[in-house]
């Protein structure tokens, strides 16, 4: 069983920061790349960070420079360090493997920034 839970989201004011965590099972976090996704209201997921169990990193272009996405491989959890919070930045946000898979996720964190 996949077990993924994110948490750290929270009401910010715009240019805040927040750090997400996202604790998940060993038998994917320790084989798969680990990606932070997010869905804004009324928008499409959207795939925001990645990293590979190597720790290579890569992030789309809205939010590159402002967050950063590491790894603790001994406490199998995932972290989104944000930065410089933008009003667009607000939406559910959700770690899981890459690509999403059909048969397990996290029940995400509410990330809301107000301007």
């Amino acid at each position: 069983q996949v077990v993924l839970v994110e948490s750290g989201g929270g009401l910010v004011q715009a240019g805040g920061s927040l750090r997400l965590s996202c604790v998940a099972s060993g038998n994917i976090f320790n084989t798969k790349p680990m990606g932070w996704y997010r869905q804004g209201p009324g928008k499409q997921r959207e795939l925001v960070a990645t990293i590979t169990t190597g720790g290579t990193t890569n992030y789309a272009d809205a939010v590159k420079g402002r967050f950063t996405i590491s790894r603790d491989n001994a406490k199998n959890t995932v972290y989104l360090q944000m930065f410089s919070l933008k009003s667009e930045d607000t939406a559910v946000y959700y770690c899981n493997t890459i690509p999403w898979p059909s048969n397990y996720r996290g029940q995400g964190t509410q990330v809301t920034v107000s301007s």
